[in-house]
């Protein structure tokens, strides 16, 4: 069991060393060394912080246990975004970058994980099964996630509208973030479901447990905040050496390497056969980045000696418009807690056709075919919409399934084919 535990954490502690070296010592590497170097340092602490937080589980239930892993779970990705909105309150060009980041790592968790893991569910279904499996199935609970998406979403389109992320509306998404919070904590917490080096951790005796993971806990966050600044500066360095759009740089490169583990963890998942609970992981990260991210940018800008309000430009106001339509077309298509195999191979299609056509105006012809698209599945689950926007104010009680959620006994039917 030790071998299996020390050759993963080993070899992250080995990808890491390098990056502290150079902090420790002051040494400033050429750009593009240093983005390999730190980037390399922020994905290597995630793993171990994803490994961490998911052992955690078995120490730690309810509500506790999901405020911790929520922000655990999100700390990389906002260590980097937080640290470009502190800046921008100095530096007014770092606003784009702050806006930059928090819409890429969103569209890609959408675009990519949830198109992925529904695919890769399903392609598992068939395998076990020898039948085609034509959609994936929640369980009922799920809404009450779907719920808190659906409002964030609507909600985020205020963004594009007044082009500016004010600190009023700020501090209402972060309230909103910790209402979800105190809902799902009320929900019954099972079993942890652990895999890899988690599942080896998880199983070590308690002492020992409960102490490796403080001390992988605290290692990782001190690695990722050491790392964030350095790796967010060359990023947007080597961009411009390398004469590539530090915007997309800082859009993609960075999102992808925060949101690594989370898309292994939810892989692994699907892989194993529980693509619902694939798709449960993803949805509660998206809740996270459209309330605690969203909420937190305005304060960090405030705090980095700006105004009130992050204002945003053309370009930023295009990207947000496009990750708001984006969100609500996947809130859409799961209305019903059915996750068609189109709706998989829709959203997978246009987020990669964004690379193809990255201007602006290409950006509004995106939105507006995300938004017709979202509508006719919109009119399509109409019976569900309701429910939906009532399951977060629900008691506990009736979040479960029952006779009163129009889905019960479609999901139930749909499980049985």
């Amino acid at each position: 069991m030790a071998t299996k535990l020390l050759r993963p954490i080993g070899m992250c502690v080995a990808l890491v060393v390098p990056a502290l070296v150079l902090r420790l010592i002051g040494a400033q590497p050429t750009p593009v060394i240093g983005l390999v170097l730190f980037g390399m340092a922020v994905v290597a602490a995630s793993f171990v912080l994803a490994w961490a937080a998911e052992a955690a589980q078995v120490d730690i239930s309810g509500g506790l246990a999901i405020a911790i892993l929520a922000v655990i779970a999100v700390l990389p990705e906002y260590a980097v975004d937080l640290y470009f909105a502190y800046t921008a309150g100095s530096n007014p060009d770092y606003v784009a970058y702050a806006a930059a980041n928090m819409t890429g790592s969103n569209r890609l968790l959408l675009g990519l994980g949830w198109s992925l893991v529904v695919l890769i569910g399903l392609a598992i279904a068939r395998k076990r099964t020898g039948k085609t499996v034509r959609e994936l199935t929640l369980e009922s609970p799920y809404r009450v996630e779907l719920g808190f998406l659906a409002i964030a979403s609507v909600v985020a389109f205020v963004i594009p509208v007044t082009g500016q992320i004010s600190l009023l509306f700020g501090f209402a998404l972060l309230g909103f973030f910790v209402f979800y919070l105190w809902k799902v904590s009320r929900a019954e917490v099972g079993e942890p479901d652990l895999a890899g080096p988690a599942a080896t951790i998880g199983a070590l005796p308690k002492r020992v447990r409960r102490i490796l993971v403080v001390a992988l806990f605290v290692f990782a966050a001190a690695v990722i905040l050491a790392c964030a600044e350095p790796f967010a500066h060359n990023l947007i360095t080597a961009g411009t050496q390398l004469g590539i759009d530090q915007f997309l740089l800082v859009q993609w490169l960075a999102p992808l390497a925060s949101e690594a583990p989370e898309f292994i963890v939810a892989i692994l998942f699907a892989v194993r056969g529980k693509g619902d609970a694939a798709i449960g992981t993803l949805i509660s990260s998206k809740v996270n980045q459209w309330t605690l991210l969203v909420g937190s940018l305005p304060l960090a800008y405030l705090l980095g000696g700006g105004g009130g309000a992050l204002h945003l430009d053309a370009r930023q106001v295009a990207e947000f418009l496009l990750t708001a339509t984006q969100t609500l077309l996947g809130v859409a298509a799961l209305l019903a807690l059915r996750f068609p195999r189109w709706s998989a191979w829709t959203l997978l299609g246009l987020f990669a056709v964004q690379f193809a056509l990255p201007g602006q105006t290409a950006r509004y012809v995106l939105a507006a075919i995300y938004a017709v698209i979202a509508l006719a599945a919109l009119i399509r689950n109409r019976r569900y919409i309701l429910p939906t926007l009532a399951a977060p104010f629900r008691r506990a009680s009736d979040d479960g399934e029952d006779e009163h959620d129009p889905t019960a006994s479609d999901i139930a039917a749909t499980a049985g084919r």
